[in-house]
């Protein structure tokens, strides 16, 4: 997984690039997550390394209809370098550098349940506080966390949940 997303790195900075030089980010953020998802499916990854599929029918296979001719050639250059399967990570950097283009900081919230509107709201503005940036919140339940919430947003990981405090009593308990 680590050399995928090393081998990924500098054509997602490629994209990045050109797409931002283009103005055309949001659309090559869509073309790339189509795609992604695409070269992801397991019955296409068996085809994308067949040596009969020509680079045209591979661009085809994975290009969302209607993507700018500078999008199939990046796609064809994947292609011709046998990288098509690197599409996931190469999607996935290309967000986080159009997101830290943008001064938006991707933070999720899972909780042990539901979360009220208002609690979302206070967690969202002492996020924006924090980190001086816009913050888009994706939220996330799971019952194993018995109460309170973790929040991970990008390098940052604040553990608030019961079953973390649990898990540090225990730990200072038995040191």
């Amino acid at each position: 997984m680590s050399q995928n997303l090393t081998l990924a790195r500098p054509y997602a900075r490629a994209a990045f690039a050109a797409a931002n030089d283009a103005g055309r980010s949001a659309e090559w953020s869509q073309a790339l997550a189509f795609a992604a998802r695409v070269a992801g499916d397991p019955q296409v990854q068996g085809l994308l390394g067949h040596p009969q599929l020509t680079l045209a029918d591979a661009v085809g296979l994975v290009a969302i209809d209607g993507a700018d001719e500078a999008f199939q050639r990046f796609l064809a250059l994947l292609a011709d370098n046998r990288r098509l399967a690197l599409l996931p990570e190469i999607s996935g950097q290309f967000e986080e550098l159009r997101a830290e283009a943008d001064r938006v900081v991707k933070a999720k919230v899972t909780s042990a349940s539901d979360l009220p509107a208002a609690e979302l709201e206070s967690i969202t503005a002492a996020l924006v506080k924090r980190f001086g940036r816009k913050v888009e919140v994706e939220t996330a339940v799971d019952a194993s966390l018995i109460g309170g919430a973790v929040i991970d947003a990008g390098d940052v990981v604040i553990d608030g949940s019961l079953k973390g405090k649990l898990a540090r009593l225990q730990t200072a308990l038995a040191g």
